[in-house]
């Protein structure tokens, strides 16, 4: 990897950490609180998004009729979904240790949170629910199979792939072998917790 894409890796991994800073401080002034698995929000910022809540029966007769419709086949993804995480967990839990790769916390990536917000009804929060767990999904078994693709084959495309995950960007260049050879002991180590700590 030369100096350059190096340079850009780092400007881009500062500018990643500089935006978590900026969210963060965005968070403090919309006046809530996280405490452990509770989000609190001030007394007059709850009675606004209380004021905010659409009713029940007038959530259904002013829904889009398409977003009902569709609906059970939205929900049917439950099924597949469910089979992914298991099998991906399953995973990850029996092959990670063998091959000394840290393993992905699922609070990382699968977050509930929604809930906490007065302005949802209940089946706001229950599609919120689906689509945090969904999304959530989605994202932890795309670290898994990174931290997967680093471990056996951490080797870049000939072709430009879009929505690479974060590792993609230090693999080794296709096509080259020395570099292979030499360097896939040093990836497989990078993953290792216990090296790391």
């Amino acid at each position: 990897m030369n100096d350059r894409i190096r340079q850009l890796l780092s400007q881009i991994s500062a500018l990643e950490d500089e935006l978590r800073s900026a969210l963060h401080e965005q968070e403090e002034r919309v006046f809530f609180e996280i405490k452990g698995k509770r989000i609190e929000f001030e007394q007059q910022i709850k009675q606004a998004h209380g004021r905010l809540k659409t009713g029940f029966f007038r959530w259904l007769v002013t829904e889009r009729p398409q977003n009902l419709i569709t609906g059970p086949i939205i929900y049917g993804m439950i099924i597949p979904l469910l089979v992914l995480d298991l099998f991906v967990s399953l995973y990850q839990a029996t092959c990670f240790p063998i091959y000394r790769v840290e393993k992905v916390r699922r609070g990382n990536y699968i977050v509930f949170d929604r809930q906490h917000l007065q302005y949802l009804n209940f089946i706001e929060k229950f599609h919120c629910t689906y689509c945090a767990y969904g999304s959530g999904l989605i994202a932890y078994v795309g670290e898994i199979v990174a931290r997967t693709e680093q471990y056996f084959c951490p080797i870049k495309h000939a072709r430009k792939v879009l929505g690479s995950h974060p590792r993609y960007g230090r693999f080794l260049e296709y096509g080259d072998a020395a570099e292979f050879a030499a360097k896939l002991e040093e990836f497989r180590a990078a993953l290792d917790e216990k090296k790391r700590g």
